[in-house]
């Protein structure tokens, strides 16, 4: 059975993982995506060590990594027909506009905002 990221349909992707003190909870993250700390590190851009330790958990860079992540999941999450496409989308397709990068690879080269406009572009009925 796939994960529901929120309990409430009305909340969000990424605000489904925050946790009391307003943090994203990467473990919570990494568990929903059923990855391994590892392999959310991976996907993320981070080192392994950023994601296992608690005092880096919280780090701006951290933070701002997996919410960007999670945030590009968020907006292909529909169209590419659940959790687990939304991901395998993030991870290995092609985006011809961007020099055929994934938004992983974009992500990772601290380019999420060229993925956004990407996004932006195809929502207002753009050309890929």
């Amino acid at each position: 059975m796939p994960f529901k990221f929120a309990p409430d349909p009305t909340a969000g992707l990424v605000m489904s993982f925050f946790d009391n003190r307003g943090i994203i909870d990467v473990d919570r993250v990494a568990d929903a995506f059923r990855m391994t700390k590892g392999q959310l590190a991976e996907t993320a851009g981070l080192g392994t060590a950023t994601i296992s330790k608690s005092d880096r958990k919280t780090s701006p860079r951290t933070q701002a990594r997996v919410t960007e992540m999670l945030e590009i999941i968020q907006r292909v999450l529909d169209w590419a027909g659940g959790e687990a496409q939304a991901m395998a989308w993030y991870r290995s397709q092609p985006i011809p506009a961007l020099d055929g990068r994934t938004a992983e690879a974009l992500v990772k080269s601290g380019q999420a905002g060229a993925v956004r406009d990407y996004l932006d572009h195809m929502a207002l009925g753009g050309f890929a």
